[in-house]
């Protein structure tokens, strides 16, 4: 067998270069340096972060119970102020209650005076009797009236009928009268009813013709078994009535 001669070549492995080893060791240090400190900064920052998460809760439940104490006094000031407006309307109706009865008071007061003086120890007891007569104008042009009516012969009777007035006075330079009815400017106008112990006031409107001057006006009082005519001067009754 042949033997081979020996080869000029050698094979030698390749060593990893020092830059690369070095380059590893730096990288490694630095995910070594990474990793300490994430860990030192967890266990520097997890206990106030603790504190904090606690506080943040804390706060949370005391906003809720304030939260619930402001509806609370919301509602509480709404049922005041609901239970302040009944007051004050019930205050106004009372008010007005007083006021009208204060009035009523006063025009009764004012009857029992008239009555009085009517039927005092002096004065002369009279039958169905027109005590007067009254009227005043209007903004509109009519005329107001009121006429009042009494009785003091006979306390215990009671005057029952119907009242009518006519105006007698000039129209066109001649004596002329407007009755009831054309007073009413109503054909067949009822006449106004009466019916008292002592004493009434009637009260109504009429309107006089434009071209007509008043006079004097005639009251008419007609019961089942009375009747009564009075004339009163109208200068008298106007003027009486406020004109």
């Amino acid at each position: 067998m042949t033997a081979h001669p020996p080869s000029r070549y050698r094979i030698v492995p390749r060593q990893p270069s020092r830059r690369r080893f070095a380059l590893t060791l730096v990288i490694l240090a630095w995910v070594v340096s990474v990793a300490a400190a994430w860990i030192a900064a967890t266990y520097t920052a997890a206990p106030s972060l603790t504190y904090t998460i606690g506080r943040l809760q804390q706060v949370e439940k005391q906003l809720g119970e304030q939260k619930k104490q402001l509806q609370g006094l919301s509602q509480r000031e709404a049922t005041l102020a609901v239970s302040d407006r009944i007051s004050r309307a019930a205050n106004a109706e009372v008010q007005a209650t007083l006021a009208e009865r204060d009035e009523e008071i006063a025009g009764l007061r004012a009857d029992v005076a008239f009555y009085e003086r009517l039927v005092g120890s002096t004065s002369q007891r009279k039958g169905l009797n027109v005590h007067l007569a009254e009227f005043a104008v209007e903004p509109g042009g009519t005329w107001q009236y009121q006429i009042m009516l009494t009785q003091t012969l006979n306390r215990g009777a009671i005057s029952q009928g119907q009242m009518r007035f006519l105006v007698e006075g000039v129209r066109d330079g001649q004596l002329a009268t407007v009755e009831w009815d054309e007073l009413h400017q109503k054909p067949s106008a009822a006449g106004q009813e009466y019916s008292f112990r002592y004493f009434q006031q009637l009260n109504g409107n009429v309107m006089l013709p434009r071209d007509f001057t008043p006079q004097r006006v005639k009251v008419t009082l007609r019961g089942e078994d009375v009747a009564v005519e009075q004339a009163f001067d109208w200068k008298l009754a106007t003027s009486a009535g406020g004109k």
